[in-house]
């Protein structure tokens, strides 16, 4: 009875992780997804072509976040770890650049194949259409991925909720309280060097 309810509440605990990681890489790349669809919509809209940027930021980030999402539950592109963190920050930015660009052409075909359409037909319009785009926009899908892995990869080392209050939490705050640990650890450390000593008779 006792061990079924730990892992009801491993269970819900892990559901939770899950939701809130989700929630973190969908708010990512909507902002990301939202800055390119808005250049894109300026540039469409000097040639009197009328876009609607935010729906298609939105769905974009919600289906990408769920590809990420399960390449994170399979550790996908997890090496190099001992490495200096940019080989690993990079390492996985294009691993999951590549898992991105095969599972949205893998859907591609799939949302033509319901519609009737053939896959030369449904991957007419993939990455823009033609090679030089999509060389772009896999460009661009690199350059959004690496600064959040590399965050990720600073947060194993250094911890993820340390690395989350140093960056939005006031900086006096974070000092004040990373020194007393340090005195605390310095005061630790110099116990274990120093033992204190009888006194001489």
């Amino acid at each position: 009875m006792k061990r079924s309810r730990k892992s009801e509440v491993h269970l819900r605990e892990r559901v939770v992780h899950e939701l809130k990681e989700f929630a973190v890489i969908a708010a990512y790349l909507f902002v990301c997804f939202t800055a390119v669809a808005c250049l894109k919509a300026a540039i469409l809209k000097a040639h009197g072509i009328s876009f609607a940027p935010f729906a298609f930021a939105a769905v974009k980030a919600l289906i990408c976040a769920k590809f990420i999402s399960m390449g994170q539950i399979f550790h996908l592109g997890e090496r190099f770890k001992s490495l200096p963190l940019i080989w690993p920050a990079m390492y996985k930015s294009l691993c999951f650049l590549s898992l991105l660009i095969v599972l949205n052409a893998l859907e591609e075909v799939f949302v033509g194949f319901l519609h009737g359409r053939t896959i030369v037909d449904s991957m007419a319009d993939f990455g823009g259409g033609t090679m030089d785009q999509l060389i772009a926009t896999s460009f661009i899908g690199f350059l959004m991925l690496m600064p959040f892995f590399a965050f990720r990869a600073l947060g194993e080392v250094v911890g993820e909720r340390n690395l989350v209050q140093v960056f939005f939490r006031y900086r006096h705050a974070v000092q004040r309280s990373a020194s007393g640990i340090n005195d605390q650890s310095s005061s630790h450390i110099g116990a274990q060097a120093y033992p204190a000593r009888d006194p001489v008779r």
